[in-house]
């Protein structure tokens, strides 16, 4: 489970962070936020302005709308970045991170001729050894404990599955045009 890795491992997520969740409405994100939560942190998530909703009722504290506010401007630094839209700058996010704060890049980005969607992801490392704040990505494994934790959560309550819709498997192309188009809220299931 990626979003649990980024934070626990990758993030080193405490109790009591300010957390920021860039992408909070899609399959990771809508995880990311609500599992910051369980470990007691202060959740800021930004999506679009049809899923504002959404994400206020998986538990975040604060939720922004990036098309009229900006995470970067203003007075409030992260402690904790969790980077899933993969749309802004290093510069912009480390202007939102306190002074040691950890930026975590979650997945690939468009574009990349020689990086292959990857520039970000293999810049933030470099300019890390540079910087007082830590600039990372995740590189997710996929292990038994992670789904046991999680399972546990959501037998608890504690984290809630969330599916915006499911598809036949002879209709995978129509669901990833939709995941490609941003129209989802959580997580597609594909049946077989």
């Amino acid at each position: 489970m990626s979003d649990l890795q980024a934070l626990t491992e990758v993030g080193r997520i405490s109790r009591g962070q300010r957390v920021l969740v860039i992408g909070a409405s899609g399959g990771v994100g809508s995880y990311a936020g609500q599992l910051a939560r369980v470990f007691e942190s202060e959740v800021t998530a930004v999506c679009s302005t049809s899923k504002l909703g959404y994400v206020r009722s998986l538990g975040a504290d604060h939720v922004l709308d990036y098309t009229c506010q900006d995470f970067a401007d203003g007075p409030h630094r992260y402690d904790l970045i969790l980077d899933i839209a993969e749309n802004s700058s290093l510069s912009r996010l480390r202007r939102a991170l306190t002074p040691a704060g950890t930026l975590v890049i979650v997945g690939g980005e468009e574009g990349g001729r020689w990086t292959g969607g990857f520039g970000r992801s293999l810049r933030a490392p470099i300019l890390s050894a540079f910087v007082p704040q830590r600039l990372t990505m995740l590189a997710s494994k996929e292990r038994a404990s992670d789904q046991e934790q999680l399972a546990a959560l959501m037998a608890a309550g504690t984290v809630t599955p969330s599916v915006d819709s499911t598809y036949p498997l002879d209709h995978v192309g129509e669901a990833m045009r939709r995941l490609e188009a941003g129209d989802v809220r959580g997580k597609i299931a594909i049946t077989i």
